[in-house]
């Protein structure tokens, strides 16, 4: 009697067998289809302190009162001494232009030219706060730079971030930068 049922079980065993075996090749098969299109992650660039050119977004908030908020698109080139800083709307019309050298500093905007002594002038006039400019272009490379009442956050840099805030003096003040 066992070998009748037995042999009546065989086939049906056979084929739960034949079937687990096949749903094991294609689970195994999916895994391994599925691993091949898994994209890995991306490391970090690193970051080039020789680089003299950047493009993006930037947004930079004052907060005075009433606060202040400006992002734009930018496209920079140069160093603290002499370069030129583009800034644009989300749809690509320029909203600024500045270009500088030792001793004067240009923006145009709107049509109208304006001129300043320096970098610095230009900047603190036209965003409504001072910001270390000189400071700025050394993070801009990954370069630490110490700046009173500034914290600087480079960790994220080689993901094409870059966070600085002015802490003191008072309005405190926050720029980001996100590059392309």
């Amino acid at each position: 009697m066992k070998s009748a049922v037995k042999a009546a079980a065989g086939p049906a065993l056979s084929m739960v067998n034949a079937r687990r075996q096949t749903l094991q090749a294609l689970t195994l098969g999916s895994v391994v289809l599925l691993s091949g299109c898994a994209t890995a992650r991306k490391e970090p660039a690193a970051v080039d302190k020789e680089r003299s050119s950047w493009t993006g977004r930037l947004g930079l908030t004052i907060a005075s009162d009433p606060p202040q908020s400006f992002s734009a698109g930018f496209s920079l080139s140069g160093n603290a001494e002499t370069g030129q800083l583009s800034l644009s709307s989300p749809l690509g019309s320029t909203l600024a232009a500045m270009h500088w050298q030792p001793g004067s500093a240009v923006l145009n905007q709107g049509g109208k030219e304006q001129r300043f002594n320096s970098l610095d002038e230009l900047v603190t006039q036209t965003s409504g706060t001072p910001i270390p400019i000189r400071a700025l272009f050394a993070w801009l490379r990954g370069e630490p730079e110490t700046v009173e009442g500034w914290q600087a956050d480079l960790s994220s840099l080689p993901d094409g971030r870059l966070h600085a805030q002015r802490l003191q003096p008072l309005p405190t003040a926050e720029l980001r930068l996100v590059f392309d």
